[in-house]
């Protein structure tokens, strides 16, 4: 894969954004929110950034999403 778009760059820190954003609504901390879920937090810590070059699968978005309790479609619907 090469070098990521003006677009992919937008959709990777989207997407980075929502997983911050429904693991605060969780309540939880991110060591708090790994501990529960036995993640590493630097796992978390990178599904979160916005700074990394590296996004995150449709795998990696799956898992979290059935940490959290939703499905993959409450996942993507949010703008």
């Amino acid at each position: 894969m090469g070098k990521l778009t003006k677009e992919d760059i937008i959709l990777k820190n989207k997407i980075a954004e929502r997983i911050k954003f429904l693991r605060s609504r969780t309540g939880l901390t991110q060591s708090e929110f790994t501990q529960k879920h036995d993640i590493d937090r630097q796992i978390l810590s990178r599904w979160e950034s916005t700074s990394s070059s590296r996004g995150v699968s449709i795998y990696t978005i799956q898992k979290f999403c059935n940490m959290i309790g939703i499905t993959l479609s409450e996942f993507f619907d949010f703008d």
